[in-house]
């Protein structure tokens, strides 16, 4: 057993910093790098593209990221965690075999966690008696089962454990919980029994300080976010993790940010809901245990973690197209900006209503007064406002009321109030809007495999 392995997180979302992971293997000395690249939402997207071809579905960044990071990784023997493999784990799989290729890199064992994705078995799980209702309203999911773009289930650490037990050097999944990717090398190197719930619940915790990348080392930090040095070049957080469930979080000495007692609480209370019960696939984690100590500048230690056991139940994200939407904006200036854009927005509003379009939905903001804060925004004195940008959206099932909207924004330019600009990239189009539905399903029914690949 390890007395301490070193946990870095490379990624907190699809699309978060490109050069972290990089910056993260070579900068100092890590164990294992750990990506996090799902939202919900990046599941119906993903799904999307793996429909048009089979070979995708997957974080497309990863190959050309594995072409910088895979030599220093096989060099310095640093394990790589990440579920961008999104719905096609294994043609991810296949790509970074390809790009092993490419470097002569002689010897390399991946390990792919497949089951995660229902979508192929949802009347098969309706017709054992769970409806997936979703976990908000309680409404059966066969309500929107012809709509639905994507079905996956939350899996843990464990298959992530089985992987790395089978000698694994990177490990590809699916839908799998961000904290699961940080937990999996902890029971992995120390041996944690999967009853083990303080520990487990450790290692969750730990999880979901790395989750968000840059977050819990001054990124977007709300205290005193001016404080935070060389924001350009930031290093994103690292697990520093020992065998009895205690873990110091840090980053690279070289690198910018900063590890304080306030930026990891902060992350500490991002998205958790009810604090004493932080339900995921392996435990139940009490947030309310938890205890920080700022050991010394960018090492913060997080210890006394309670927890409980797990629930019978996986979480299922799934996707389902829920009509159309679309957005235009349009820039008035001074004199009377607010003014002009309101009375502008009165006029858009009479000219659809006119039209008898349907819409669910009509939304307008001004820019620059309420966008952020919508009703709670502070009165303004519109003859001092330089400028305000009116963008209007609507949305609906009706596919042409939604593109007849779009053809009603550029009229205003000339039919409107005066002193209008901003108007750019042609008439607004009707996009898919894709809406969220949690359910549960009972663990017995979905069964994750681990897939091994060889080079």
């Amino acid at each position: 057993m390890k007395s301490k392995i070193r946990i870095a997180a490379g990624q907190g979302f699809w699309g978060d910093l490109i050069d972290a992971p990089y910056t993260q293997v070579t900068s100092g000395d890590v164990d294992y790098l750990v990506m996090d690249y799902l939202a919900e939402v990046t599941m119906s997207i993903l799904q999307k593209q793996k429909n048009k071809n089979p070979n995708l579905g997957y974080a497309r960044d990863i190959p050309e990221l594995m072409q910088r990071i895979l030599p220093v990784c096989v060099e310095k023997n640093i394990k790589v965690i990440t579920n961008g493999g999104g719905v096609n784990p294994e043609a991810c799989a296949l790509a970074i075999i390809d790009v092993a290729k490419k470097l002569s890199i002689k010897k390399l064992k991946i390990a792919v966690v497949v089951g995660d994705d229902i979508m192929n078995r949802i009347d098969e799980i309706i017709s054992s008696g769970c409806n997936l209702n979703n976990m908000e309203t309680g409404d059966s999911v066969t309500q929107i089962k012809d709509k639905l773009l994507s079905a996956n289930v939350y899996f843990g650490a464990m298959p992530i454990v089985e992987s790395l037990r089978a000698g694994a050097d990177i490990v590809i999944t699916g839908r799998t919980t961000d904290t699961g990717l940080t937990l999996a090398p902890m029971i992995y190197e120390f041996g944690w029994d999967e009853n083990q719930f303080d520990l487990l619940s450790a290692g969750t915790i730990a999880g979901h300080i790395l989750e968000c990348g840059g977050q819990a080392s001054g990124g977007n930090f709300l205290g005193d976010w001016k404080s935070v040095p060389e924001l350009e070049n930031i290093g994103f957080p690292i697990a520093e993790a020992f065998p009895n469930g205690e873990v110091i979080i840090t980053k690279h000495d070289s690198l910018g940010g900063k590890v304080s007692y306030e930026t990891v609480a902060e992350q500490l209370v991002y998205e958790i809901g009810d604090p004493e019960n932080y339900i995921t696939p392996d435990c139940v984690a009490d947030f309310s245990s938890v205890r920080l100590e700022e050991l010394s500048t960018n090492r913060v230690k997080v210890y006394g973690i309670k927890g409980n056991a797990p629930t019978e139940f996986y979480k299922v994200s799934c996707s389902f197209s829920s009509g159309y939407s679309a957005s235009g904006n349009l820039t008035y200036s001074w004199p009377d900006a607010l003014t002009k854009a309101k009375a502008a927005d009165k006029i858009l509003r009479a000219r659809l209503q006119k039209l008898n379009l349907k819409f669910e939905e009509i939304r307008t903001e001004f820019l620059g007064y309420n966008s952020c804060h919508g009703p709670l925004a502070s009165e303004m004195e519109e003859d001092n406002i330089n400028e305000i940008v009116l963008k209007v959206s609507v949305r609906g099932d009706d596919y042409s009321s939604i593109e007849r909207f779009g053809k009603e924004i550029a009229p205003l330019i000339l039919t409107g109030p005066p002193s209008v600009t901003g108007f750019a990239g042609g008439r607004p189009k009707p996009s898919e809007v894709v809406a969220y539905w949690p359910a549960l399903i009972p663990k017995k029914l979905v069964h994750p495999k681990v897939k091994l690949f060889e080079l």
